[in-house]
Parts: structure tokens; sequence; C-alpha cells
């Protein structure tokens, strides 16, 4: 008997976990009610990635195939839209929805409307995407142009109006629960979102130019610079406020995140 390898696990909300084996089976253990997935465990075949939603999982097959299992409401159901989830090159999560890219650059979205489920509002915009990032209720794509297009609640990051202008030549994008941070080609930052999650960076927009690299924690974030420093901003109590250990945040390369701390 040999130890089953894995190559990916990941974990839903409600303590469900689903790991991917070296194989490209699927096993999932916990809550039953999300984890059951006997309905579509013949199409579970040659999976490359597995994503979740607070309820549900979708899963990336190798041939670009997408299958999901777990509540409805999160997006376990896509069986109105199967026949449009394929040539999928990546999937993206909030709360409780999905967003496919498919190879063409355009965007499948599924789940709950109000966590960014339904796209429709921004359908036409939602071409030649290359990634699409996920927040608690939100989602933004990059297109290959690096241009952003939002959508979702608006108050959890989907109004990107107010930035829109600066959104441009953006190569990065990070996502706390509730806002939304995108690095330019340039080095520069642009925030949007709810303010007590990082959404506003106004007080050290200053210091937020040459950033190579932006992450995030659940209420804050924290950006490192070419010069190896890192500047954060938001819930103090997520690592938004870093000044105590200012002075050994030097030659950093990159940094991790938890849901309350870097």
């Amino acid at each position: 008997w040999q130890p089953p390898c894995f190559q990916q696990a990941v974990s839903s909300a409600e303590g469900t976990w689903a790991a991917v084996r070296e194989s490209g089976d699927v096993m999932t253990w916990g809550e039953p009610n999300h984890c059951d997935m006997r309905m579509v465990q013949d199409r579970l075949r040659k999976v490359r990635e597995v994503v979740a939603t607070g309820h549900a999982f979708a899963a990336l097959t190798e041939d670009g195939d997408v299958v999901t299992w777990g509540h409805i409401v999160s997006g376990g159901e896509s069986i109105s839209i199967r026949d449009k989830l394929h040539a999928v090159q990546q999937i993206s999560s909030s709360m409780h929805a999905f967003a496919a890219v498919r190879r063409d650059g355009t965007v499948i979205t599924w789940g709950e409307a109000e966590s960014g489920g339904d796209s429709s509002e921004v359908k036409d915009q939602l071409q030649r995407v290359k990634q699409v990032i996920g927040a608690d209720t939100a989602f933004t794509a990059i297109r290959v142009d690096g241009t952003v297009v939002t959508w979702g609640d608006d108050a959890g990051g989907a109004d990107s109006s107010e930035v829109q202008r600066d959104l441009f030549a953006v190569k990065q994008v990070a996502a706390s629960f509730y806002a939304f941070a995108a690095v330019r080609k340039d080095g520069c930052v642009v925030t949007w979102g709810d303010a007590a999650a990082g959404g506003n960076s106004s007080t050290v927009q200053d210091q937020l130019h040459e950033v190579r690299q932006v992450t995030a924690s659940s209420y804050a974030f924290a950006a490192v610079r070419q010069d190896g420093t890192v500047v954060t901003w938001g819930d103090a109590a997520c690592g938004g406020d870093s000044s105590a250990v200012r002075d050994q945040l030097q030659g950093v390369r990159e940094i991790a995140a938890s849901s309350q701390a870097f």
C-alpha cells in the first residue's frame, strides 16, 4: 500500500475539503451536504484543479470541461449552462458564485446573482479576458489590453467607476473580502471597494509606486515594492498596520497572507 499523492487541496467555507490526486481523480471529506459528489463522480477524471465557493465546488479538467457539485445557491448546479462550460482555462470564485474564463476570452458565470453569478450587465465587456479574480461578493476581470471589468455587489467591490480612468495597463489584481487592489505595469496601485476592507489606500498612496506584488488578507492589503520594502493598509486587526515590524520589512521578496495576518 502507498499513501495517495495529492497535487492540490482546497477548502470551502463550511469545513469541507476536496483534493486532486496525481491520477487526476478527486476525493472529498467534511460536511456531507457539500462534499457529496456521487452524482458527478463519473465525470471527475483528469481533473486539473478544484475551486470552492462557500458551499460548492467546481472542478476543471485537463480537457477544459467544468464539473460542479454542492449547494445549488452557491454554484453547485450548472446544468443550465453545461453546454457553455467547455474550453475553460481558469475558474475563480466568490462566496456563492463561480466565474469561468474560456480560451476564447469570454466569461461564463453562475451561482448567486448578488455574489457575481449574474454578469449579464457587463456581458459585452467580457471579451478577451485573461484572468478573473473573486472577492466575497464581486469579481474583477483583467482583459488582454490591461483594462478591467467588475461586476457583482457594488458595495463589495463591483463598483469601480470612480477609479476606472486609472485602471489601465493592469498586470495583477488582489482581492480582500470586499475590495480590490490592482497593480499596473508602471508599478502604481489602484484600489476600490469597501474602505474598511482596504478599498481606500489614500493614506499610503504616496508610497504605492514601484510595486511588484500585492497580497490580500480578509480586510487588508500588503504591497511589496521593487526595493523590497512593504506598504500595508486596511484593517489593522487584519494586517493593515505593519508599523511594529517596519524596520524588519526590508529585502522582502514575497508576502503570504492568512485571513487576519501577513
